[in-house]
């Protein structure tokens, strides 16, 4: 029997018409295929090659054994061809789901990271609420949900994602601007801007004030943080808000300051459960985790 090394080695003579052309075209050593071509006609029992003219050439007895070896390497290289479409993600679909508040910056970020792995991969991303985030897993729309809350659900499986900060956000000509911090019993004496409080994620920033006795009256309600960003930076009110919405300058028009009492900001990445992750979504939450960690994403 021949070894898929001796196919190789014995085709690539066939090729170049000679030892010295098929090390070069193997990049290997001119000996090391010398020793194993007669390592093989020893083995085979008949020779493989005759010389004529300085090169080798096919001989008569193993006419149809070199037909047999083509159709052989044509078959290997047809496997390392899917092989290679199926690790650059080819035919493959990763179906990703987030709230608002990581779609808007992080996830750009890290897709970019998995369009670079995997740049044949069909991505699907899905803007998701909590609610509609359970509905997606359970009935296997996608694999992965970032996400800003976790909650206790049977058929789902929560692994921490990353931690971040929540910051006040002013207008540039808005009096605070020129504050370095704030305070939480500073927020509530102006407008607010937010999201309603009975909301998992509006409840993480209503949090902070009913904690301390603090009243959260909220004078313009909205459902994404992008949008709460966007009516603070209209001068219609300030706002708390996560530090992944407003990453990296995502958000201009706008002041951050951070507020004095450090409140925490944590995600999580949801998937069924039971379930074992694609290569592909194990590769997502993997950067994705890597890019929430990065220190310096806001800037007072």
């Amino acid at each position: 029997m021949l070894t898929l090394r001796q196919i190789e080695v014995v085709r690539a003579v066939m090729v170049t018409g000679t030892i010295a052309g098929a090390a070069r075209l193997l990049n290997v050593s001119a000996p090391g295929i010398s020793r194993l071509m007669k390592y093989t006609e020893t083995s085979l029992g008949f020779r493989l090659f005759d010389r004529r003219a300085g090169r080798l050439v096919p001989s008569e007895q193993a006419r149809h054994v070199f037909a047999q070896i083509n159709a052989v390497f044509d078959k290997i290289e047809d496997l390392r061809f899917v092989l290679e479409r199926t690790q650059g993600g080819a035919g493959q679909d990763l179906l990703i789901g987030s709230v608002p508040s990581i779609s808007h910056v992080m996830v750009p970020r890290a897709i970019e990271r998995v369009r670079a792995a995997y740049p044949h991969l069909v991505i699907d991303i899905n803007i998701l609420k909590l609610e509609e985030a359970i509905d997606y897993l359970l009935l296997g729309k996608g694999e992965v949900v970032a996400m800003s809350y976790r909650l206790d659900h049977p058929a789902l499986t929560f692994e921490p994602l990353a931690r971040g900060g929540l910051f006040c956000i002013v207008p540039l000509d808005h009096p605070l601007a020129a504050r370095s911090s704030i305070s939480a019993e500073e927020i509530v004496r102006h407008p607010l801007i937010g999201i309603d409080p009975n909301d998992p994620y509006g409840r993480i920033m209503s949090d902070i004030f009913r904690e301390r006795g603090l009243s959260y009256g909220i004078t313009i309600r909205a459902r994404f943080g992008s949008t709460v960003c966007s009516l603070v930076r209209a001068g219609l009110g300030i706002a708390v808000i996560d530090q992944f919405t407003i990453a990296y300058d995502a958000v201009p028009g706008i002041r951050v300051l951070p507020i004095e009492e450090a409140p925490v900001f944590e995600t999580w990445i949801a998937m069924k459960a039971g379930t074992a992750l694609s290569m592909f979504a194990a590769g997502f939450v993997r950067v994705l985790r890597e890019e929430m960690a990065r220190p310096g994403q806001v800037r007072p």
